[in-house]
């Protein structure tokens, strides 16, 4: 039976595992079923008239699509960030690689309280946009802008690493035999970073969606115009109606674990599919 059992490199595995199980459960799981046990005391029919609301349907509906848009522009912005970090040495480089890592250290309503500073009617960068009728704070546009400056990091820190171990000699082997810059992209590079770039999308879609500080002084909170769901949802705990932002709560949370998981599965396909 000793023959049979087997042993681990790193000692004390029970005991992580044990500590790891017991930090999930009170960090993620505890709080979530507390989440449905609070709404599942005011019944499907209270739950669904909620989460029904025209004014709530309209914030989801804009949060997740303004979401998207972040993402896809981060998609293509963070990976040019990560690229040039990674291909080109130049003056201020370690300045810019900081730069990155700014939105994780400011606080969110500080990068909120910029960006409506900067992008008001009357603000350096929306003062010239005023003359030809284009309002970019306090409109969906802001929170676009927001949503942006939140997420970028995730997928710039997602691919930075892939790329740094993808060596240029593939790329300048690719060029040799005849391919356009186009081609070893696409061909080379692209299903290399294919992989982390989908995780970095999906890590910078969750926290768009779940931001709160950098938004609301941008957005206006303009009901069914500019208003996120996170504000229906911190308005209703306002209101005392703790049912009803558990009820917002748990719905965001529904869609959210739902893209999330249609990434992860994606996600894992690409790597299957490039370690073959």
């Amino acid at each position: 039976m000793k023959l049979l059992k087997q042993y681990s490199v790193l000692p004390a595995f029970g005991l992580s595992l044990g500590i790891s199980i017991l930090t999930l459960s009170l960090m993620v799981f505890l709080p979530l079923a507390m989440l449905l046990y609070t709404v599942s005391d005011m019944g499907w029919q209270a739950f669904w008239h909620t989460v029904g609301d025209e004014r709530t349907l309209f914030a989801m509906t804009l949060t997740l699509k303004m979401s998207l848009y972040a993402t896809l522009t981060n998609v293509f912005f963070g990976t040019l960030v990560a690229w040039v970090l990674v291909r080109y040495d130049f003056w201020g480089k370690s300045v810019v690689n900081a730069l990155v890592d700014l939105p994780f250290a400011l606080p969110t309503a500080v990068t909120g309280v910029a960006l409506a500073t900067l992008y008001a009617p009357n603000g350096w960068v929306g003062r010239w946009f005023e003359p030809w009728g284009v309002k970019i704070a306090f409109t969906p546009l802001g929170i676009w802008i927001a949503l942006i400056v939140v997420s970028l990091p995730f997928v710039v820190r997602a691919v930075q690493p892939v790329l740094a171990e993808l060596s240029p000699e593939y790329e300048e082997a690719g060029a040799v035999l005849g391919a356009h810059r186009g081609t070893v992209f696409w061909r080379i590079i692209l299903p290399e970073m294919l992989p982390a770039l989908v995780t970095g999308a999906g890590m910078a879609f969750a926290r768009a969606t779940g931001e709160y500080g950098s938004v609301i002084f941008i957005a206006g909170n303009i009901p069914m115009e500019s208003e996120i769901l996170p504000l229906i949802i911190a308005s209703k705990f306002e209101l005392f109606d703790i049912q009803g932002a558990s009820a917002v709560a748990l719905l965001m949370l529904m869609i959210s674990f739902l893209i999330l998981f249609v990434l992860n599965i994606w996600q894992w396909r690409l790597n299957k599919r490039v370690n073959q």
